[in-house]
């Protein structure tokens, strides 16, 4: 079957057209060799001898060397050929696999780490690379609709509840307040999903100018500093009192406010929050520590993808998104972000890189 695959793939048709290119020239080399020995030969003894036998002897070798010549060209083609077709129909075996069953099938390496060994190894980390995006967009799938059928079946029971009770204009006030603050938190969830993806698709660079990233960060703690006095929380700034970047204003303003945001609402009541700027070695840094429970270390990872939540339950307020938001403003920005352990805690840190706008 591959024999036959191979006799009559393209690869093999090159190959014979590679060879009979090949073969005109031998014969062209040949041929001047021949004509060229028995011209000397003439010349040097002239007609005094019988040149049949010698000529004879020569055309022979000259057949033999041609025959030996294709035989050999063509094994050559036909080995050659079907280890291409052969590596080829596994490539496409495993196509077909992943068509009827799914992502879990590979491509077999047989270990000879040559340029078909590179291709399927370059093919099995795409298909890891799309299993794992397949497996996160189910994932945010389902969180999505889990999200949506919460306030979803609220606005329902709501209306039904009004629709067989009769007429009351406190309540029908009170009902319409309510579906309309789930209508709103609907609606602010799909803008934040919009927002996220212009950001990763940085349309946003035209606003970036060069600004004081302390500056913005005091504004976010005075912003703040009543949420977390509801809580007892201590909130303060700290570090340098200048620290210059370049990138987009609001955007650094949301990353922030995200992230002090999160350190109050999850950090202990009581607790303490400290946001700090710093510039050292001609980079900026802005540090958001709490001390509460923090985040597993096994999940750190986790928590930037969108509407990943700790909490699997998801029916504590939010959807998600906070974090995935400022993992696109620091994409945008070229900063790093990483979480450590603050002992009790977590500590954010976004470092930014001098040529962050370029």
């Amino acid at each position: 079957m591959l024999l036959a695959k191979t006799l009559l793939s393209s690869t093999f048709r090159l190959a014979l057209i590679s060879i009979a290119a090949f073969g005109l020239i031998v014969a062209a080399i040949m041929a001047y060799v021949y004509f060229g020995t028995i011209a000397y030969v003439q010349s040097q003894v002239g007609d005094a001898g019988d040149h049949e036998a010698f000529t004879g002897m020569i055309e022979l070798a000259m057949i033999a060397v041609a025959v030996l010549l294709l035989v050999l060209a063509g094994l050559a083609a036909v080995l050659v050929t079907r280890r291409t077709v052969g590596r080829i129909e596994e490539i496409n075996a495993t196509s077909q696999a992943i068509m009827l069953s799914g992502l879990d099938q590979r491509i077999p390496l047989r270990g000879s780490h040559d340029e078909w060994d590179r291709v399927a190894e370059n093919l099995n980390q795409m298909l890891d690379r799309i299993e794992t995006l397949m497996g996160e967009v189910k994932q945010v799938s389902d969180n999505v609709a889990h999200d949506l059928r919460t306030p979803l079946t609220r606005m329902r029971g709501r209306l039904e509840k009004a629709y067989h009770a009769p007429r009351n204009s406190e309540v029908d006030a009170a009902l319409i307040g309510d579906t309309i603050a789930d209508l709103d938190s609907v609606l602010g969830m799909f803008a934040s999903i919009t927002r996220i993806s212009e950001i990763e698709t940085r349309a946003r660079r035209s606003a970036f100018r060069t600004l004081d990233l302390a500056e913005i960060a005091g504004e976010v703690v005075e912003l703040y500093d009543a949420a977390a006095e509801q809580v007892r929380t201590h909130l303060s700034l700290g570090g340098d009192r200048k620290v210059s970047v370049t990138g987009d204003r609001d955007l650094l303003f949301d990353a922030i406010a995200n992230l002090v945001d999160n350190a109050i609402k999850h950090g202990r009541v009581g607790g303490l929050v400290t946001v700090t700027c710093r510039s050292a070695g001609g980079r900026a840094a802005i540090t958001i520590a709490d001390d509460g429970p923090g985040i597993p270390a096994d999940q750190r990872d986790r928590v930037f993808k969108r509407f990943y939540r700790l909490e699997q339950s998801r029916y504590t307020p939010g959807n998600g998104l906070g974090l995935s938001l400022v993992a696109a403003v620091a994409g945008l920005h070229g900063a790093e972000i990483a979480l450590h352990d603050n002992a009790p805690g977590l500590t954010v840190r976004l470092s930014f890189p001098t040529t962050s706008a370029r």
